[in-house]
């Protein structure tokens, strides 16, 4: 699998942890407030904040919690919140992408653009990477809990663009318009998806081993640790042996 479902993977596992929690939970209320506050409080009508509340109560979030982001960010007394994309280079020329959400742009730029430096990368100009990437819907099943031949052809009924296997997992790929309707679909005929997200999909990957994985790996982590950054993506593909090794 590529960078996203590679890191997607060490992200559950690290997620485990309280202080893990912690920090996720500070990123999905970020998700929530801007959501709210671009589309509207009603989750019905703006499937954005839809997404971010399932993504709340999926990581345990409680609802009071959900309730008081939603509430604030209607509220006159909201922060303004600015969205902003980051493009860069990691280990042997891997691009990487990363999402923030800032009340101080020149505060973010300067974390990221250290955190690259330290890890060996380097940030560049707009459109340098994203070219590389198109926003697609992921669900991802457990394979040792269902048929991968029998989900797939659920999937493709239910409008899915491409599905991936791999030893453990069963990834739906979907596009972003028709990933609820599949989801759902799916959820219908009883498969419970272990991850589900609209996220970046690199078109080419670059493949890494040993030490240069390890250190695209720590880039990525470095990253996602900023409180401004909401999510990072990265094309790069490494081994599983190593995978198992950060998720220990």
């Amino acid at each position: 699998m590529s960078g996203h479902s590679k890191w997607a993977t060490i992200k559950r596992a690290k997620a485990k942890t309280d202080a893990a929690r912690g920090k996720v939970f500070t990123k999905i209320i970020r998700e929530i407030a801007t959501a709210a506050k671009i589309g509207g409080a009603d989750t019905t009508g703006n499937p954005r904040l839809r997404l971010a509340v399932e993504k709340a109560k999926a990581a345990n979030m409680p609802n009071d919690n959900i309730k008081r982001a939603i509430d604030k960010a209607a509220g006159p007394d909201a922060t303004a919140m600015e969205e902003l994309t980051y493009e860069g280079y990691g280990t042997a020329g891997v691009a990487v992408l990363v999402e923030a959400m800032t009340d101080n742009k020149n505060r973010t730029t300067g974390e990221v653009r250290n955190v690259f430096a330290k890890g060996g990368g380097n940030m560049g100009s707009t459109g340098c990477v994203s070219y590389m990437f198109k926003r697609m819907g992921i669900l991802t099943y457990d394979k040792t809990k269902y048929d991968a031949d029998a989900l797939s052809m659920d999937a493709i009924d239910a409008g899915a663009e491409d599905i991936k296997v791999d030893e453990n997992e069963i990834e739906i790929i979907t596009l972003p318009e028709n990933f609820e309707k599949v989801r759902d679909a799916l959820s219908g005929k009883k498969y419970d998806p272990i991850n589900a997200d609209i996220t970046m999909i690199p078109a080419t990957t670059v493949k890494l081993a040993g030490e240069e994985a390890r250190k695209m790996l720590n880039l990525v982590a470095n990253l996602e640790d900023l409180d401004d950054v909401q999510a990072v993506h990265a094309n790069f593909d490494i081994p599983d042996d190593i995978i198992e090794q950060e998720t220990k």
